[in-house]
């Protein structure tokens, strides 16, 4: 019965953020509209105002705002991309929590991650670095297959973990940054809104952290938690993470 209870709450987890990533599929300047009417009104006004073919909305916001209005926006922005909206990332997040039952172990994964994808987004919002969608895209799928077949193959976290994890965090802060660059930044409060977003992105990953915590934890000990439970939801990671894979490289999704 706690078998059953416990797929059942792996599948209802994963089912509700595959739906609610399915459902928030708006344009980055949607969002901002949602977030921030006000700012969303006086960007359409400035996009009326533009030459044919140029728009504002999205891009570089210069209007006067206060700077805790940006760093709220820019939180709610980062923390969305992850949820609901970062499918991708929540089941690398959730496959980074199956390596172990550990808290050590979930830490040294999670702070590698973070910051490399803290290294990369600065440096690509700043135009140090570019690396094209085609490429970032696929290894950040492939990089969610490696970690949940390894969860597969090996009882416990390799020593090796940290580092692969955070080679594969520089390209999801591509992939943030590319984000980013979409919704726009403000040019007045560049770095707070930037640093905010970050914050929001962090926020979002430890709520799946302490979702999965909370729901799993009384079976951390069971016999068939490890030889059942995580090895099944990272199969299913993992096949969802390779079709995403040949679907980014043949497919143009």
């Amino acid at each position: 019965m706690q078998r059953v209870y416990a797929v059942s709450l792996v599948v209802a987890l994963l089912g509700l953020m595959a739906l609610s990533a399915g459902s928030a599929l708006a344009h980055p300047e949607d969002e901002i509209c949602r977030l921030d009417p006000d700012l969303c009104t006086a960007l359409e006004s400035m996009d009326s105002e533009m030459p044919s073919g140029e728009a504002a909305l999205g891009f570089d916001v210069t209007l006067e705002r206060g700077l805790w209005e940006t760093v709220a926006l820019y939180i709610k922005l980062g923390f969305e991309h992850i949820l609901p909206k970062g499918l991708d990332h929540i089941l690398f997040v959730c496959a980074l929590f199956f390596a172990s039952t550990r808290l050590r172990p979930l830490i040294l994964q999670v702070s590698s991650f973070t910051i490399a994808h803290t290294i990369t987004l600065g440096l690509a919002i700043s135009g140090l670095i570019v690396v094209p969608g085609e490429i970032v895209e696929p290894i950040i799928a492939l990089s969610i297959a490696f970690v949940a077949v390894e969860n597969i193959l090996f009882k416990d976290m390799q020593k090796w973990r940290p580092v692969v994890v955070f080679g594969f965090g520089l390209f999801h802060g591509l992939g943030f940054a590319g984000v980013l660059t979409e919704l726009g930044l403000p040019a007045s409060a560049l770095v707070p809104a930037l640093v905010s977003f970050n914050v929001g992105v962090e926020l979002g990953q430890l709520t799946i952290i302490g979702l999965m915590y909370f729901a799993l934890r009384w079976f951390f000990e069971r016999d068939w938690y490890r030889s059942w439970l995580v090895r099944g939801a990272n199969g299913a990671i993992a096949l969802m993470a390779i079709w995403w894979t040949i679907e980014r490289v043949f497919l143009g999704g």
